[in-house]
């Protein structure tokens, strides 16, 4: 293959990826305020610049879209509290960090918090796209992880749990906090920062 060819071929693969992260944007506004069981393509189609024959054309059907949609969401989800521990100069400051991190993405994002626990449920009965939320939750536990090392780093003392223990723990503590934060209690997010914070504080 020629250069010129390579250079074209190159573009035509970059055309296509930008227009896939597009769909993937659209696709994912729609999701988290429909939910996957009651969003179709057609829906996510009438929510978006594109025909519903595009979005056929970039995706095979709607699991190949949502599991598209909700990793390039994950990209930016599961290195979201790594600044905060390289920021942290204390245990206290990790701990603050760390509780102020959950209860801002709760106050920013619950729309799609809401739709990861949707997919992830989902995936009980959709084997499609099990293995790509079985990845993406491997990838949050070892983001909460890295705080817990952080803050045992600190401390001088090993943690006290499992990684698998401290992101189940910390995960149903979010969940619930999300519930609250979307039956619209003011207090969900302050709730859950002093929450995080005590209970990343038992875990070393």
């Amino acid at each position: 293959m020629t250069q010129a060819k390579e250079r074209i071929s190159r573009r035509a693969v970059d055309k296509f990826s930008q227009r896939r992260e597009q769909l993937a944007e659209s696709a994912l506004q729609a999701l988290a305020e429909l939910g996957y069981a009651r969003t179709s393509l057609r829906e996510i189609a009438q929510k978006s610049d594109f025909s519903h024959g595009v979005l056929h054309y970039y995706f095979a059907d709607k699991v190949e879209l949502l599991t598209y949609a909700v990793r390039k969401f994950e990209e930016v989800c599961v290195t979201r509290y790594d600044d905060v521990v390289a920021a942290a100069d204390s245990a206290e400051q990790l701990v603050r960090g760390f509780g102020a991190a959950m209860a801002g993405t709760l106050r920013a994002d619950a729309a799609m918090h809401r739709l990861w626990y949707d997919l992830r449920n989902q995936s009980l009965f959709e084997e499609s796209f099990r293995a790509d939320v079985l990845d993406i939750d491997e990838q949050r536990q070892a983001m909460i992880w890295r705080v817990v090392q952080a803050l045992a780093e600190f401390a001088g003392r090993p943690p006290r749990v499992s990684p698998e223990v401290a992101y189940a723990t910390f995960d149903g503590l979010f969940q619930r906090a999300l519930l609250h934060q979307l039956a619209s209690r003011s207090d969900a997010a302050d709730a859950l920062a002093a929450d995080a914070e005590a209970l990343l504080l038992q875990f070393v």
